[in-house]
């Protein structure tokens, strides 16, 4: 099957991309080839696109399987864009085109995302998505990919590493230049795949997600410290009282290099010995 050039796709748009809205259409057809096959294959039943842009990605998630395809752009005119050029998918059932935010629209139940995905909101969608369990292909910029896929006791490694391991493997399956997009970014981008699994440790999400938020506010002190100093964030009641119960090593190291199990653990310790209200 031919498929439709990124370019031709974009004059028959009649739009340009729009730096200053974080607007950078994908154009390299090697990528946008390559990107669908990133996705697990028993994911592909219903994949969800968060920003179809002139549809480059939506033509190549069509061709890849004969599952379902939802595309959520925020565009008026995109949007409606893409129902005509993609009219042929539309009548037959296998493409819905959702006109709306993606942080606030009602999302389907879909059991797979591979998105290009705006990067000054990253972190939102990160946060929206990773909860769902479901397989994620996502093009991010590359520190914030490198940041989302870190270890600890590495310098990338934060808040943002914690949730995402929390919720699935992380790994970065592709670095991507500027080259392929238009316009073209002032960073480097990657593609970042997201496997879903169940964390080895149970804990309360709220009074773990609240804690890891506020020891990384103050990352270069100690835990001990940390804990202490952001109880307006994680809620903790008594925060002298968790780090009189917590390990006194665990206490004496900072929160790069403390593992999402360590702070499962440090969150169960807080629930026990006082009362916990995560705002």
């Amino acid at each position: 099957m031919t498929r439709r050039d990124p370019d031709a796709l974009r004059r028959r748009a009649g739009v340009r991309g729009d730096p200053d809205q974080d607007q950078h259409f994908l154009i390299d057809d090697r990528v946008l080839d390559r990107l669908p096959g990133y996705l697990p294959a028993d994911a592909a039943d219903h994949v969800l696109e968060i920003g179809g842009g002139t549809g480059g990605l939506t033509d190549r998630l069509l061709a890849a399987s004969d599952g379902h395809v939802t595309v959520v752009e925020r565009d008026p005119d995109l949007a409606a864009f893409l129902r005509e050029e993609f009219a042929e998918a539309v009548n037959a059932g296998r493409l819905d085109v959702v006109e709306g935010d993606a942080l606030e629209c009602d999302l389907p139940a879909f059991t797979g995302s591979v998105s290009n995905l705006p990067y000054g909101a990253s972190s939102e969608f990160c946060f929206r998505l990773l909860p769902e369990g479901k397989p994620l292909v996502l093009m991010l910029q590359r520190e914030f990919a490198e940041r989302m896929a870190a270890d600890p006791g590495e310098d990338d490694y934060g808040r943002l590493s914690v949730t995402a391991g929390h919720y699935a493997d992380v790994e970065i399956v592709e670095t991507v230049p500027p080259t392929a997009f238009d316009p073209e970014p002032a960073v480097e981008s990657a593609v970042v795949r997201c496997l879903p699994r169940d964390p080895e440790y149970e804990v309360d999400e709220a009074a773990f997600m609240a804690l890891v938020r506020g020891v990384f506010t103050q990352r270069r002190k100690t835990m001990r410290n940390a804990v202490r100093n952001t109880v307006h964030i994680s809620g903790i009641e008594d925060a002298s009282a968790v780090v009189a119960a917590a390990d006194e090593a665990l206490m004496g190291r900072r929160a790069g290099n403390v593992t999402p199990a360590e702070f499962a653990e440090l969150a169960r310790l807080a629930t026990e010995v006082t009362e916990v209200r995560p705002p």
